[in-house]
């Protein structure tokens, strides 16, 4: 049974009506221009207080969804899932009942671990208590089988039953070797997500990732305020795949503790980034007690479109996720709510400018236009994961999807960039539109943060479907590339995951964003009005997935 919604609050009342007077709309036609103050106005919203960081079953998420449903409407959106702009999302909510331990015995002495301090750790067994009793740990290096690297981990070696403990990003990361892999740019065996699942492949018990701030891109304090609390999962009580009991992230200092304890150092981290590297028995012990509560319960992804007028039956889709991390841990300022404002009120706001800007057209599209606001992006991607196993629309006649994961607050740049560059033709078409306005397409600031695998496109990546995101770009038009490297990582550093994720209207400058934006409109407009069927390109893992839904391989 669907939740009631509340109703609308004045703040809603107020920006609803604000977002409804669009200055530099009207006939637009052909030349759309979108509003850079309806977006500021939707970031409002999205961001303020008052949605409490927009958590999947909180009221958080009935405010936004709410939000949401009435400015589709307001655009003119058709609901896409019969007569709801709502698709069910079916979650378990897994929360602890009381703080994890864990601790970790050598033949002479226990290594004392501090929660949330040096180690973040959770559970997706949705029994009450999940308990670990003096489980074998052992070290297995990048926790990586890939035939096509001629690379395991895991060669003879078994470790069921036991607790693996892992290094994140691909091997070669640690020593810079670019010949392993693709080298500097991550790949999907570098991602945490994997690990957790190679892992469970292996049968292991429990697994552990050593957190190192370069090799995942992020400080400790993101895995401690992204994990520390309830975590999501999509439910699948009907399906009896098997998952590690005990997963999480243990501090590098602690990992090194661990080491010290084992009569190994740092050297182990370096040997791990050779091929041949033999995985290491670590003759420590390790016992883990989680008291924890499920509940099963519905989130929502929402859905309008625009049907093609001549053929219907193929869509593009546009897509960013509105939920972020809610109520959480304080902050130095004692601001425990996780406004997302960047993360990803800024996407959501986009999505619905670009929806405007489509249904404002002189020209109706020819194909379908999909605009899907997700959940549970910030749980793993799980409202994504969901649609692309139940999609509204087949897969096989889903010309491509662009997703919005955060757009450009920093101002205007020459440059744009692309996650995972090298994986489909829709980065051509990036290309052409960047060229046409003087402007150009820039290596990934940081390509070993891995951005591919960590936004909604993914999912529809790994369904076959040619699917990217842009990244803003850091060549500042007005301060030049150092400056705008220099604000990304202070992003990164200060307000990423963090309660000072907020709207700032004298921080931010969303200009650039706004040309941005520009761009992934006019790639959408160009696909929704043709016939072009995008590619990807040879050597990407995704081409094969592809062409068999298609029927041409």
């Amino acid at each position: 049974m669907r939740k009631k919604l509340p109703g609308i609050s004045p703040l809603m009342v107020l920006y609803c009506a604000l977002g409804a007077c669009h200055s530099d709309h009207g006939q637009a036609g052909e030349q759309q221009v979108m509003s850079k103050d309806s977006i500021v106005q939707y970031i409002k919203v999205l961001a303020s207080d008052e949605f409490q960081g927009r958590k999947p079953f909180t009221v958080g998420e009935l405010r936004t969804i709410t939000f949401l449903q009435n400015k589709f409407k307001e655009i003119g959106l058709e609901p896409a899932n019969g007569g709801s702009y709502l698709q069910d999302v079916p979650l378990v909510e897994i929360s602890p009942n009381a703080p994890p331990l864990l601790s970790v015995q050598s033949p002479k002495t226990k290594i004392p671990l501090v929660n949330i301090t040096d180690y973040v750790v959770w559970t997706e067994n949705t029994d009450s208590v999940t308990q670990i009793n003096n489980a074998e740990v052992i070290f297995a290096g990048f926790g990586v089988v890939a035939p096509e690297y001629n690379w395991n981990d895991y060669a003879g070696l078994d470790v069921r039953g036991k607790v693996v403990l892992v290094m994140v990003n691909d091997p070669g990361f640690t020593i810079g070797d670019t010949s392993l892999f693709k080298g500097q740019a991550m790949t999907y065996y570098g991602r945490w997500t994997y690990k957790f699942e190679e892992a469970a492949r292996q049968g292991a018990r429990g697994c552990l990732i050593i957190h190192n701030t370069l090799a995942a891109s992020y400080p400790f304090s993101v895995v401690q305020s992204s994990n520390g609390g309830s975590k999501l999962h999509l439910d699948k009580r009907r399906f009896k795949e098997y998952r590690c009991p005990l997963m999480g992230w243990i501090s590098e200092p602690a990992a090194m503790r661990l080491l010290n304890a084992a009569g190994q150092d740092s050297g182990l981290f370096i040997r791990a980034n050779h091929r041949g590297a033999q995985s290491l028995k670590l003759n420590l012990k390790l016992s883990a007690l989680l008291r924890t509560k499920a509940i099963f319960s519905i989130s929502h992804n929402v859905v309008g479109l625009i049907t093609g007028s001549q053929k219907p039956d193929e869509c593009v889709i546009y897509t960013a996720h509105w939920d972020h991390l809610g109520i959480g841990r304080a902050d130095a300022r004692g601001d425990s709510i996780y406004n997302g404002a960047l993360d990803n009120a800024s996407g959501t706001a986009a999505l619905m400018e670009l929806a405007r800007a489509f249904m404002d057209l002189h020209t109706r599209p020819a194909r379908t236009v999909i605009f899907l606001s997700v959940t549970a992006e910030e749980q793993g991607l799980l409202g994504s994961a969901y649609y692309t196993e139940h999609p509204l629309f087949p897969l096989d006649k889903t010309v491509a999807n662009i997703n919005i994961d955060g757009i450009n607050a920093f101002g205007r740049t020459k440059d744009i960039s692309i996650s995972g560059a090298g994986q489909s033709q829709l980065e051509d078409y990036l290309q052409e539109e960047v060229s046409k306005h003087g402007r150009y397409v820039s290596p990934e600031s940081h390509p070993e943060a891995g951005y591919f695998y960590r936004s909604d496109h993914f999912n529809f990546a790994k369904a076959g479907v040619p699917a990217f995101t842009t990244n803003a770009g850091i060549d500042n038009v007005a301060r030049g590339k150092a400056y705008g490297l220099q604000q990304e990582n202070d992003y990164t550093a200060k307000r990423y995951h963090q309660p000072s994720d907020e709207y700032d209207s004298s921080r931010w400058d969303l200009s650039g964003g706004m040309e941005d934006l520009n761009l992934l409109f006019q790639i959408g407009k160009r696909l929704a009005q043709g016939t072009e069927w995008p590619q990807w390109k040879p050597g990407s893992e995704f081409k094969a997935v592809r062409e068999k839904s298609l029927n041409k391989g």
